[in-house]
């Protein structure tokens, strides 16, 4: 009941907001067609291949979803103790996670991680500011015009409120953006033309409720939320994850997992019907909003 009584404050005030600023989705999302992934956590894409985590691999798949390279153990290498990977981007063939050890709702231990995109082989990370009060990485993204790399935090607390920025090229930490109103469950992050988009876990599934994607217009300052689509049109309401944006084909994709339940950020048993999570990308063509 907590969950559904914030969600329905929340979308409250972005109704409000959005009155106020006259603002609308930017595109509209017609679905494409749906692929079956091995990974639960993240999508990107470039140069005509796709990218996708689990919690703890990576894949690569060729412009037909067709397999052509895997890791299965991402994690050698790291002097701090990490086991999940969130949702990822890509930006000149190199691969960028948001790496930390995650148990029972809870992170520690968090990296920005830079990995080859060919042999998904860890490159180097960048120093992590402890200070900064991020204290869970759902989600990274990479914005090459103002030269920074986005990180989101899916813990429901006010560390969630922010976007947490390194620069891209020397992997310093640039500060923090507040983000109003404030969403919930962030689960992934991306950049498009402009602005970020933040998919958040705040459906549910239990009622067949869907999960949304909100819109950030960085160019201001304020870091005001739009809504920008609710997902309605899946197969079966589950868990939004990672979302990147195809600039070449003029695509949206969305990682969605279905037939767990979670608790905690954590599979936790299965619905009626399920022996196992199914993990698909959803992939829209887009269409500017009117």
């Amino acid at each position: 009941m907590r969950k559904k009584a914030l969600l329905f404050i929340f979308l409250f005030l972005l109704l409000l907001n959005g009155c106020r600023n006259k603002e609308k989705p930017a595109f509209q999302y017609e679905l494409n067609s749906v692929h079956s992934v091995a990974g639960r956590q993240g999508v990107c894409t470039e140069n005509g291949y796709y990218w996708v985590s689990g919690s703890t691999t990576l894949t690569k798949y060729d412009s037909n979803w067709n397999l052509v390279a895997e890791n299965t153990e991402p994690f050698e290498g790291y002097t701090l103790d990490v086991n999940h990977i969130g949702d990822i981007d890509v930006y000149n063939n190199e691969l960028y996670l948001g790496v930390e050890y995650f148990m029972d709702g809870e992170g520690k231990n968090i990296q920005v991680a830079v990995y080859d995109g060919d042999t998904l082989q860890l490159k180097r990370v960048f120093p992590f500011r402890s200070d900064t009060g991020q204290l869970e990485c759902s989600g990274i993204a990479v914005d090459p015009d103002s030269r920074t790399v986005y990180m989101t935090s899916w813990i429901d607390d006010e560390s969630s409120n922010f976007l947490y920025m390194y620069d891209l090229d020397t992997g310093d930490y640039k500060g923090k953006q507040e983000m109003q109103p404030s969403p919930k469950w962030l689960q992934g992050i991306a950049y498009f033309e402009g602005n970020l988009y933040v998919t958040c876990d705040d459906g549910d599934a239990d009622e067949s409720a869907p999960d949304h994607m909100y819109r950030i217009d960085i160019s201001d300052g304020k870091g005001i939320l739009v809504l920008e689509k609710a997902f309605d049109d899946v197969i079966l309401q589950g868990e939004i994850e990672g979302l990147t944006f195809d600039k070449d084909n003029r695509q949206f994709l969305l990682l969605y997992n279905r037939g767990a339940r979670i608790v905690a950020g954590m599979p936790t048993g299965f619905y009626e019907g399920y022996t196992e999570e199914i993990h698909e990308v959803f992939v829209y063509d887009l269409i500017k909003a009117d």
